[in-house]
C-alpha cells in the first residue's frame, strides 16, 4: 500500500489538469483522487472531500493538497465529517502549490515513502523553480561535506532535458531503498550538497545534459550505494531514447518531390554533428555576449540564404528565410537559453538545450503543422551552435547524387544544380521547404526512401526519376541504359517545350488548354511571361503584408498589383484575397489560438471578422481592374453565404471607386473545402471560374496534413478520392464557370493529363514549370485523357491510378 493523494480545488479543470500532469511522472496504481468545483461552476464542498479521502486512504493514510481560500477550510471541514477518529490522523493537510506540490507528492508517494515525507516534499516545490528563477527560497539545511568513510564518484549529465523531475523521481526511489546516506550535487554550477532521496532538493540542483555530477555514499555498504546510483545514471535514468532527432518517415514512400532523371554515384551529405565542449562555463556576462556574437552571425548567414534565393529562386521561396530570422529573436528561446547561462551553463550548453526544447515540444504538439516546424528549430539551432562552438558550417558540396536524412532549406538553396544531379532523401515530405526549394531549382529528387539509402557506400550508382518516386541502387547494366535514355529523353523534351514556350497550348484533337503561373511577387510575375504564361493563375497577395508592423493601405496595394500586371503585359492576373489565419498570423492582426489552425479562421473567414481590411484590398483591385484585365478570387469558401458577403464588399468596393463595374472583371473562388467542392452547383451561378487548390484539397480530404512528414504518404492529390472531388467540380461547371488547379498537382505530367480529362481548362503552375505543362498538354489526347480519367474515378488508390497511366506497367 501507499500514501493517498486528494486533490482540492474550486475548479474541476484545474484539478484535471494538474492529475493528468502529475500521472505522467507517477506510477499508473497510485491513488489520486479529486474532489473539485461544484455543478455547475466553482467552488468547493466538504463533503465531495471526505468521500476522496476515504477512498485515497487504503491503509497508509492521504495527503490533500489544496488551491485557495475555502478551499482549506472545506477540507478542515472534511476531516470532521470523517467517521473513524484512526482516519482522520492518517490525513494530512499540506500548504503545498497545487501544481509543483502535486507532481512531487505524486512520485514522492509512489517511491513508497510515507505521509510526513510525501507532504515535506510538496511543501518544498517551489524550491527548484525559485532557484532557477534567482528568487530566495526558504532556507534549507545545507549538507555537510563527505566525510571519512564516505566514497565519492560522479557522472555526466546525458539526459537532453536534464535531471528533470522524473529521473530526479527515480533517483530518489532508489536512494530510499538502499542503507546510509546518498548525496548529490552539481559540480557544474558549483552547487552544495543535496540528500538523493528529496525529489525537490535533486531538482534544485538544475542539472542539465552535460553537466558534471558528484554523488557521495557512506555508511554500510557505501561502495555498493554508489554503484547503484552510478549505475542508473549510466542507464540515462531508464528513460526511453530520444527520438525527435530523427524525423519521421513518411508512410508509403518513396515517392516524387522533383520532377527530372539523374544518374550518378552516391554522394553522402551528413555534416559533422556539432559537439558542445565540457569545457567550465566563463562568467555569465561572457557566455551571454558569446550568445549575442553568434546570434548575429546566425542572423547574416540567414539573410545571405534569404536574398540568394530571392534572386535565383524567387521571394515566394525565400521566404522560409524570414521565418529562421524570426526566431534568432524568439522571447521564449532566448529566456531559457539566458536561463541557462545564469545557472552556470555555458552559452554553447544552454542554447542547444533551449533549442533542442524548443524543438521537442513543436515535435509532440497535438497540432501537424506546429510539429512540422520542428525541423526548421533545429536547422536554426544547428546554424547558432556552430557560430557559437566554431564548428564549420553545414553547406553541402557533392558531384553526383546526393543521399542524406534531410535537408535543411539552406543547404538546399545553396545546392550547385551543375554539381548536384539529383538529391534522395531517407526521410523528408515533397511539401516541406527544401523540396519545395528543390523543385525551384530543377533539382531531380525523392524523399521518404527509407534509411537503408544512408548505408549504401559512397561512389555506389544511383537511379533516379523525381516525377515517378523510382530509386534503384548500383542498377545493373541495362536499367542503368534505361535511366540514361529517359533523361536524354527527359532533356530533349525540356529543349523542345522551351522553344514553344510561347505558343498556345492545345491537346492533339484541339482542346485548349490556358497555362498560368502561380506569382508572389512582381518579380515572380516577369519570370511567369519569360516562360510564356498565358497569364498569372494565382497572385498570393500575402507577400505584401507580411514582415511589417502594420497593412498596406490601398495606394501601396495598388502600386504593387499594377507592377504584377505591368510585368505580364497586360495579360490577365487572378488576384486572390489575402489568405492568412491562424497558422499564418500577421503581427498587426492578432488572431486567438487554434487547437487547429487550418480548420479555423483563415482566408475568407478571417476577412470577414476584418472587413475594412477586405474593403481596401478589394478597392486597390478593382482601381486596377479599369486597366488591365483582373480575375479576383476568394479563398478558403465553404459557404454560399460567404461568396455572397465576398460579392457585397466587392460591389462595395466598386461603388467606392466610382468608375462602374471594370470590363473584363470576373470573380471566382477556390475550391479548398471538400463541401465546396460536393456543392459546387451552388455556386455556379454566383461566379465566373472555380481554381481548385489541390495542395489544401487534398490534406482536408484525407485528413492528412501536407507538411507533416508522418503522413506525407496519405497527402496523395491522385488519390481517387481527391480526383472524385475535381470531377464533382467539373460536373456541376458544365459548359459555364472555367475550372482551373493552382496546386501543384497541375505541374504534375500525369496528373495534368487526368485533369484535362476530367475537363479542366486551366493549369497555373510555378513559372519554371510553364513550359513543360504546356508540352504535357499538347502530348494529350483530351478524348483519351477522359476514358483514362474515368478509370482512375475507381482505381482503389493512387498507386493503381499511377499504373494505370503508365504503359509499362
Amino acid at each position: 500500500m501507499t500514501v493517498g493523494i486528494v486533490v482540492v480545488s474550486h475548479s474541476r479543470a484545474l484539478a484535471d489538469a494538474a492529475v493528468a500532469l502529475a500521472r505522467e511522472m507517477a506510477p499508473a496504481d497510485l491513488r489520486i483522487e479529486v474532489a473539485a468545483g461544484l455543478d455547475g461552476g466553482f467552488g468547493t464542498d466538504a463533503t465531495a472531500i471526505a468521500t476522496a479521502v476515504g477512498v485515497a486512504d487504503t491503509g497508509d493514510g492521504a495527503v490533500v493538497l489544496m488551491d485557495l481560500g475555502s478551499a482549506v477550510l472545506s477540507a478542515e471541514l472534511a476531516l470532521d465529517l470523517l467517521d473513524d477518529p484512526d482516519a482522520r490522523d492518517r490525513v494530512l493537510l499540506c500548504p503545498a502549490p497545487l501544481v509543483e506540490g502535486l507532481v512531487v507528492a505524486a512520485v514522492t508517494a509512489g517511491g513508497g515513502a510515507g505521509r510526513e515525507e510525501v507532504a515535506a516534499e510538496a511543501a518544498a516545490a517551489l524550491t527548484a523553480k525559485q532557484e532557477q528563477l534567482g528568487t530566495p527560497a526558504p532556507a534549507v539545511p545545507a549538507s555537510a561535506a563527505p566525510g571519512a568513510g564516505e566514497v565519492v564518484d560522479g557522472f555526466t549529465v546525458t539526459l537532453p532535458h536534464g535531471l528533470h523531475a522524473r529521473p530526479a523521481a527515480k533517483l530518489a526511489a532508489l536512494v530510499r531503498g538502499l542503507p546510509g546516506e546518498v548525496r548529490i550535487r552539481n559540480t557544474t554550477t558549483g552547487s552544495g550538497w543535496a540528500p538523493a532521496a528529496s525529489l525537490t532538493r535533486v531538482a534544485a540542483l538544475a542539472a542539465l545534459q552535460g553537466h558534471q555530477v558528484e554523488v557521495s555514499a557512506s555508511g554500510d555498504d557505501a561502495r555498493a550505494a554508489l554503484d547503484a546510483v552510478l549505475d542508473l545514471a549510466g542507464r540515462g535514468f531508464d528513460e526511453e531514447a530520444p527520438t525527435e532527432a530523427a524525423a519521421p518517415l513518411p508512410s508509403g514512400g518513396p515517392f516524387p518531390a522533383s520532377p527530372g532523371v539523374a544518374l550518378g554515384p552516391k554522394r553522402t551529405a551528413a555534416a559533422a554533428a556539432v559537439t558542445v565542449p565540457d569545457d567550465p562555463a566563463a562568467d555569465p556576462e561572457t557566455e551571454r555576449a558569446d550568445l549575442d556574437r553568434a546570434l548575429a552571425a546566425a542572423g547574416r548567414e540567414i539573410t545571405m540564404a534569404r536574398d540568394a534565393t530571392a534572386r535565383e529562386v524567387g521571394p515566394a521561396e525565400a521566404g522560409v528565410f524570414d521565418a529562421h530570422l524570426l526566431m534568432l529573436d524568439d522571447p521564449d528561446l532566448l529566456a531559457a537559453t539566458r536561463a541557462g547561462i545564469a545557472a552556470g551553463a555555458s552559452a554553447a550548453r544552454a542554447w542547444a538545450d533551449a533549442s533542442e526544447r524548443a524543438a521537442a515540444d513543436l515535435a509532440g504538439v497535438g497540432d501537424a503543422y506546429l510539429a512540422a516546424r520542428a525541423a526548421d528549430v533545429r536547422a536554426v539551432g544547428d546554424q547558432v551552435l556552430r557560430a557559437l562552438v566554431g564548428a564549420p558550417d553545414a553547406a553541402v558540396v557533392a558531384d553526383g547524387v546526393l543521399v542524406a536524412a534531410d535537408l535543411t532549406p539552406a543547404q538546399a538553396a545553396a545546392l550547385d544544380p551543375a554539381r548536384v544531379l539529383g538529391v534522395v532523401l531517407a526521410g523528408g515530405s515533397p511539401t516541406a521547404h527544401a523540396a519545395i526549394l528543390l523543385r525551384a531549382r530543377g533539382v531531380p529528387a525523392v524523399v521518404g526512401a527509407g534509411r537503408d539509402v544512408l548505408e549504401v557506400p559512397d561512389g555506389t550508382p544511383v537511379a533516379l526519376d523525381g516525377a515517378t518516386g523510382e530509386v534503384v541502387l548500383d542498377p545493373e547494366p541495362g536499367v542503368a541504359a534505361a535511366f540514361r535514355d529517359r533523361a536524354a529523353e527527359q532533356a530533349e523534351r525540356d529543349r523542345e517545350a522551351r522553344s514553344h514556350a510561347t505558343a498556345p497550348a492545345v491537346t492533339r484533337d484541339g482542346v485548349a488548354v490556358l497555362v498560368g503561373a502561380n506569382a508572389g511577387s512582381p518579380a515572380d510575375a516577369a519570370a511567369a511571361a519569360a516562360a510564356g504564361a498565358d497569364l498569372v493563375g494565382l497572385v498570393r497577395t500575402e507577400f505584401l503584408f507580411l514582415d511589417r508592423p502594420a497593412a498596406p493601405d490601398v495606394d501601396e496595394q495598388e502600386a504593387a498589383y499594377r507592377a504584377v500586371a505591368e510585368a505580364m503585359g497586360g495579360k490577365r492576373i487572378t488576384l486572390r484575397t489575402l489568405d492568412v489565419g491562424g497558422d499564418k498570423p500577421l503581427p498587426y492582426l492578432p488572431v486567438a489560438g487554434e487547437a487547429n489552425p487550418f480548420l479555423g479562421l483563415r482566408g475568407i473567414r478571417l476577412a470577414a471578422a476584418h472587413p475594412g481590411l477586405l474593403a481596401d484590398q478589394l478597392t486597390a483591385m478593382v482601381r486596377v481592374a479599369h486597366d488591365v484585365p483582373v480575375s479576383v478570387m476568394f479563398p478558403m469558401v465553404s459557404a454560399v453565404e460567404e461568396l455572397h458577403a465576398a460579392r457585397q464588399a466587392l460591389d462595395a468596393a466598386i461603388e467606392r471607386v466610382g468608375r462602374g463595374t471594370p470590363e473584363g472583371l470576373q470573380v471566382g473562388i477556390m475550391v479548398e473545402v471538400p463541401a465546396a467542392a460536393l456543392k459546387a452547383a451552388a455556386f455556379v451561378p454566383h461566379v465566373d471560374f472555380f481554381s481548385i487548390g489541390t495542395n489544401d484539397l487534398t490534406q482536408y480530404a484525407l485528413a492528412a496534413e501536407r507538411g507533416n512528414p508522418a503522413v506525407a504518404g496519405l497527402a496523395d492529390p491522385l488519390d481517387p478520392g481527391v480526383l472524385r472531388l475535381v470531377d464533382a467540380v467539373c460536373r456541376a461547371a458544365g459548359d459555364g464557370p472555367l475550372v482551373a488547379v493552382c496546386g501543384e498537382a497541375a505541374a504534375d505530367p500525369l496528373a495534368a493529363e487526368l485533369l484535362v480529362g476530367l475537363g479542366v481548362r486551366e493549369l497555373s503552375v510555378a513559372p519554371a514549370a510553364v513550359p513543360g505543362t504546356k508540352q504535357t498538354v499538347r502530348d494529350v489526347d483530351a478524348a483519351a485523357a477522359a476514358d483514362r480519367a474515368e478509370r482512375a474515378l475507381t482505381a482503389d488508390g493512387p498507386a493503381a491510378v499511377r499504373a494505370a497511366g503508365d504503359p509499362d506497367r
